[in-house]
């Protein structure tokens, strides 16, 4: 298995150079941008995927690895339904490649407020169909081995699978370039070209590419690509720390997490560990501009973010990091070709200390690595992806709010589909860009 996370020192496997022309470029190399281009080559559009440092490099590799339905916003859940039937299909199509395994996914409640709030969620959620089911203490304790946790009950769905991102992805991209999408990596898209309003191309650091089309998948760099085009969206990013446990024995075959904890069983036999809400966050020129528009996530979810005054240098919302910058200069993207945060200490011990409670019979995992992403997010927890109205040609497809990974495949559908001007078969207008300034209430979807 390869190792994980990927980075840049990941060989590179599609090294160009980029065509002089195509009909659309794809920029961004992670799960949503490489399934865009998977939909678009499919549908016979000649599209080229250009990625600033490596496929899968940033977030869509450091992931937790879940393909869930449960907990979704309700606006997600439809697409994500269509998603994990596209990845059983792709499961048939790579093998075992994929790690992709249906073992489900398990909420586990420490509180009676928590199991009202699994509650509410399937109330609704039983409308589409989904598989979901409360659980009692005692069937959890059927589902989950050796637990001393006082878990008061869970909610599980047993359809929900589990995939190993730092394989999938790449294989994924593969898929697409067998189908004729054309990927080139370490190939930073500096600005887009227009003419008379109107995207007539892209200048890449290898030279210009010639489309009408533009799709904008860049993870936690969207916003600050937009933001040099004129179009502003509050995208901010926050950091997550995962580790990966030496192999153990099976507690549970699936994903499951409370509000501590989240665990994943993995492909080679050990645990991939994540805190059950901690995350990071680093202060920049953005969290001020965006501070009102993430009011409400930050009262609800407060507690769980530690602050830090500035991110390390070179990051999107780095102090430093140029604003604006020239078609025929270094562009931001080239000086930090993939995120690679440290982990938190303090996150990992954590981690290993709520495992050890949970689990005294396993005691603190040994763990085989450790790492960090930065995830894009937007202040209601669910993405843009909409046309940019200020540029003709350019479509959004940004802050996946952590929900990236599972959702990608049919996100990616969804995507090629509105580049084409196809009716993407759901309903997609709470993922619209201008929501955040057309006086539309900013609510947060379920915290689930």
């Amino acid at each position: 298995m390869m190792p994980f996370p990927i980075s840049e020192t990941t060989p590179i496997r599609f090294p160009g150079p980029p065509p002089a022309a195509c009909d659309v470029v794809v920029i961004g190399g992670g799960v949503i941008g490489v399934m865009t281009a998977w939909y678009l080559a499919e549908r016979g559009q000649r599209v080229v995927l250009c990625e600033k440092g490596r496929i899968a490099g940033e977030q869509s590799s450091r992931n937790w690895g879940w393909v869930r339905q449960q907990g979704r916003d309700f606006a997600e859940l439809p697409i994500m339904i269509e998603s994990l039937r596209i990845w059983q299909s792709l499961a048939q199509e790579f093998g075992d490649d994929l790690g992709f395994r249906r073992e489900g996914v398990l909420y586990l409640a420490r509180s009676q407020a928590e199991m009202e709030g699994f509650e509410a969620w399937l109330a609704e959620a039983k409308g589409h169909g989904v598989d979901t089911r409360m659980l009692t203490r005692q069937a959890v304790g059927g589902l989950v081995q050796g637990s001393t946790a006082p878990w008061l009950g869970g909610m599980f769905t047993p359809s929900d699978a589990r995939a190993e991102p730092w394989v999938a992805v790449p294989h994924l991209a593969q898929g697409a370039a067998r189908r004729g999408a054309v990927l080139v990596e370490n190939c930073a898209v500096r600005t887009l070209d227009i003419t008379a309003g109107q995207i007539t191309g892209v200048v890449t650091e290898a030279g210009r590419i010639a489309c009408a089309q533009v799709v904008l998948a860049g993870g936690a760099w969207s916003s600050l690509f937009a933001r040099a085009h004129g179009v502003s969206f509050p995208q901010l990013s926050v950091r997550a720390t995962v580790a990966a446990t030496m192999p153990l024995p099976q507690v549970f075959a699936g994903n499951a997490t409370d509000d501590r904890i989240a665990f994943r069983r993995r492909q080679d036999g050990g645990y991939s560990l994540a805190p059950g809400s901690g995350h990071d966050f680093f202060i920049g020129p953005d969290a001020f501009r965006s501070f009102a528009a993430y009011l409400p996530v930050l009262k609800k979810d407060f507690r769980s973010t530690k602050f830090y005054p500035a991110a390390p240098r070179d990051y999107p919302d780095s102090w430093g990091t140029p604003r604006h910058w020239s078609a025929d200069g270094v562009s931001p993207f080239e000086r930090n070709r993939v995120l690679n945060p440290a982990p938190s200490r303090r996150l990992l011990a954590g981690i290993q200390r709520e495992f050890a409670a949970a689990f005294p019979e396993i005691g603190a995992p040994p763990l085989r690595a450790a790492w960090a992403g930065m995830i894009d997010s937007m202040p209601d927890v669910v993405p843009v992806v909409d046309r940019a109205a200020s540029i003709p040609g350019l479509v959004i497809a940004t802050g996946m709010s952590g929900h990236g990974f599972g959702i990608g495949p049919g996100m990616g559908r969804v995507i090629a589909d509105l580049v084409m001007g196809n009716s993407t078969g759901h309903d997609i207008r709470r993922f619209r860009l201008n929501r955040f300034a057309d006086g539309s209430e900013i609510a947060p979807g379920p915290s689930l």
